[in-house]
């Protein structure tokens, strides 16, 4: 039990790295809201435009950027959490001839950086013919992103009790009832959670689209973000408003997913 000068000690600490963490938030967010032509810094608090984003909307094509990652977050996320799903299963309730092998690989897979292996993958996909399209990034990031999701799926399904999952069978109940009625609700918030790891990584995903996708309509957002800068450099408030456009999609999924995915860390945590 804490003192009550503990306490306080704790909730000042954690109190200044919530500061600490928002202060660059707010920094942008500011900027955001200066008036044009003010350069980098905050001038004023009283003078503040919403402006800022609808040229940013307009100058950086942030429609087009947007739309490109929206279509490769929803057919990657899905794709990738639900096959990091069966798998995890697979892993974690049967036993078959070289599994253990086969899920050392998967967990070799989250060595790897995915620097060295874009090039080669680069021009995989160009002999295949699907380069300057959205399913070289789509394929590529469900692949990168399978090893961290089979592993974090087989530790979380082999936390369930085994006497949950044998009683099921004894009960008639196929491999597939078992995933969908028994375990899959038990490890809801470890799915949730994955999904929205991934949701993040996808979007904010910069090096893969940049090598992938030549053409700049179908650019996403965070790239479209680095071609914005260059083409206008001395605009800081607008780069700052396209920041909080392409930013702004993640914090809402977070918002959204909270409390799924802190129940998924915290069970984490009480499993190990």
């Amino acid at each position: 039990m804490l003192t009550r000068r503990e306490s306080a000690a704790t909730n000042g600490i954690l109190s200044m790295m919530v500061l600490f963490a928002l202060a660059p938030v707010v920094g942008v967010v500011l900027v955001a809201l200066q008036a044009k032509g003010v350069g980098g810094g905050i001038t004023s608090l009283t003078d503040l435009t919403l402006g800022n984003f609808g040229r940013a909307w307009d100058q950086g094509m942030m429609s087009a950027s947007l739309r490109s990652s929206a279509i490769v977050v929803s057919l990657a996320v899905p794709a990738a959490t639900g096959l990091s799903v069966l798998a995890g299963y697979a892993f974690a309730t049967m036993r078959w001839p070289g599994r253990g092998l086969l899920l050392g690989l998967f967990v070799f897979g989250l060595m790897i950086p995915i620097e060295g292996t874009l090039i080669p993958l680069y021009f995989m996909w160009r002999q295949v013919g699907i380069t300057d399209t959205y399913w070289a990034i789509i394929l590529t990031e469900i692949g990168y992103h399978m090893p961290f999701g089979v592993f974090w799926m087989a530790q979380s399904f082999r936390a369930v009790p085994r006497e949950l999952i044998e009683s099921a069978r004894i009960d008639g109940a196929s491999t597939w009832q078992i995933l969908r009625r028994v375990v899959g609700p038990v490890c809801t918030p470890a799915i949730s959670t994955l999904a929205a790891l991934q949701f993040m990584w996808v979007w904010n995903n910069f090096l893969m689209p940049l090598v992938m996708i030549s053409s700049q309509d179908k650019q996403t957002a965070t790239v479209s973000l680095s071609f914005f800068q260059g083409e206008y450099v001395t605009d800081f408030t607008a780069l700052a408003a396209a920041s909080v456009i392409v930013a702004l999609p993640v914090v809402v999924a977070y918002v959204v997913l909270q409390r799924q995915f802190i129940a998924g860390f915290a069970s984490g945590a009480l499993k190990g």
